[in-house]
């Protein structure tokens, strides 16, 4: 009989007092206040790597929630995803206070150079010893746009035609610039770099363009993790073409099964190996040592959702100002420039009309993603069935009362799911990448595209035909 799947988490988190549920804060037990201190993120860290958690994600937003009444003040109340504070900066810290677990950190790419952010990611890689991941975004708001001189944001597809872009000049700065060996630190020769093992890259595309050279000397895993969370139709052939990881929601089995089956169908479309990519279920679990505490639970976190807070984040995802519509009303599908696939779950996909005064829940409904309330073999058999219904890898989880819910999960879900044989007792050794897929190099294999841009010291890559500017 072959061995159960290993199931994977993710602490998902946001440098931000608020995060997927707005008005949490308030909850007398949460540290969330305290975002922005050092000792929050390092004992979040500790946390998630006692439960041999594979990473701390963070999420990230540009800009503010303006989207509900044509106005920030409900997202700046209830301090949904506002204010935040620069997540790559949290890192290094909760690095040095750890040793296995990986940092999944979101960047938008939009308003980011090729050149100064192959730097800064190479940078977090040596400094967490190949433990840094980057969930690629391109934005949705477009009060980010215009904090950044733009009337708008890009049109959707602009989007992911700017992102194939920028990952082409990166790749070429992170794969292409050094070779293996260019840093000889030979203190007898007094040579630190051989310049004949260091190459300039030139990049011409529609979007970016670089000359020069990568800043950084290769890191551990020379291109980070790769994480992406597009679930629309161009998101998932992009997810497919180029993550490690994807991050995915939906209400129900069905929703999530047949995103997974049409990522995993494009990728091996592309030429890669369909579990080459761990698929993440983003998931809210609430756990206790009985049911019914673990409902009264619920029902005391719940009064502090922030109604009007929740709707901002909600009206921003979607790119619909839901003040303009009567709470008993469902939501309809309506084409928009926000998250096309958060709009489609809630209305195309969903089995019947959602209305908008249960999106703003704190339940099934409201977290448009796996719900699970129960004592630790209760969870575990939900974990364990939406594993085996959908084909997911794993799930990230969702922050309530921080650091409160994941400690509980920590304490009283993780040892239930070891004792069934789905989840590690121990951590390998590595990088993230080894990690994430047991067996293999720290680098990536040869069948994501970015290993086209890779070069021997006596022969420079081609440009590869499917990243070619302009495909």
């Amino acid at each position: 009989m072959s061995r159960p799947r290993e199931i994977r988490f993710n602490a998902f988190n946001m440098a931000s007092p608020g995060h997927t549920w707005a008005g949490l804060w308030a909850h007398p037990r949460d540290r969330a206040f305290d975002y922005n201190t050092l000792d929050y993120w390092i004992d979040l860290a500790r946390t998630a790597e006692r439960g041999l958690f594979d990473g701390v994600f963070i999420a990230d937003v540009f800009g503010v929630y303006d989207v509900y009444g044509n106005s920030p003040d409900a997202a700046l109340v209830s301090a949904a995803q506002t204010p935040d504070i620069d997540p790559t900066l949290v890192v290094p810290s909760m690095a040095h206070a750890t040793r296995h677990i990986g940092f999944g950190v979101t960047a938008n790419l939009t308003y980011e150079h090729p050149y100064q952010f192959a730097r800064r990611f190479a940078t977090l890689d040596h400094l967490t010893g190949g433990r840094v991941g980057w969930n690629v975004v391109t934005g949705y708001l477009d009060s980010g746009a215009r904090g950044m001189g733009h009337a708008a944001n890009r049109d959707h597809e602009a989007r992911y035609e700017a992102a194939e872009d920028f990952l082409a000049a990166v790749y070429k700065l992170w794969e292409g610039s050094w070779e293996d060996g260019a840093a000889r630190r030979d203190r007898d020769a007094r040579i630190f770099t051989d310049p004949a093992k260091v190459h300039r890259i030139r990049h011409d595309g529609p979007y970016y363009q670089v000359d020069g050279i990568q800043l950084a000397e290769p890191s551990p895993q020379r291109t980070p993790v790769l994480y992406q969370a597009g679930t629309s139709g161009r998101g998932r052939l992009f997810a497919a073409k180029h993550s490690e990881g994807i991050f995915l929601n939906g209400q129900t089995r069905a929703i999530l099964a047949e995103a997974v089956r049409a990522i995993r169908s494009a990728a091996a479309g592309f030429g890669r190996d369909p579990y080459d990519i761990r698929m993440f279920a983003g998931a809210t679990v609430i756990v206790a040592p009985t049911r019914a505490e673990a409902l009264d639970r619920l029902a005391d976190y719940a009064q502090y959702v922030h109604t009007a807070g929740q709707l901002a984040l909600l009206s921003g995802w979607t790119g619909v100002d839901l003040s303009t519509l009567d709470p008993q009303e469902a939501i309809a599908y309506v084409k928009s420039n926000a998250i096309q696939s958060t709009l489609e779950n809630l209305t195309l996909r969903s089995t019947e009309p959602l209305k908008v005064k249960d999106l703003a829940t704190l339940s099934a409904t409201g977290a448009r993603a796996p719900f699970i309330v129960g004592a630790p073999g209760e969870v575990a058999d939900e974990i364990i069935s939406w594993v085996r219904d959908t084909d997911v890898d794993g799930f990230n989880l969702n922050r309530l009362v921080s650091h409160e819910t994941l400690e509980a999960f920590v304490d009283l879900v993780v040892p239930e799911l070891q004792e069934r044989g789905v989840y590690k007792t121990a951590y390998g050794e590595g990088t993230l990448r080894q990690k994430l897929f047991p067996g293999r190099g720290a680098t990536l294999p040869s069948t994501h595209p970015a290993a086209a841009f890779r070069r021997s010291r006596a022969v420079a890559p081609a440009e590869p035909e499917s990243l070619a500017v302009g495909a």
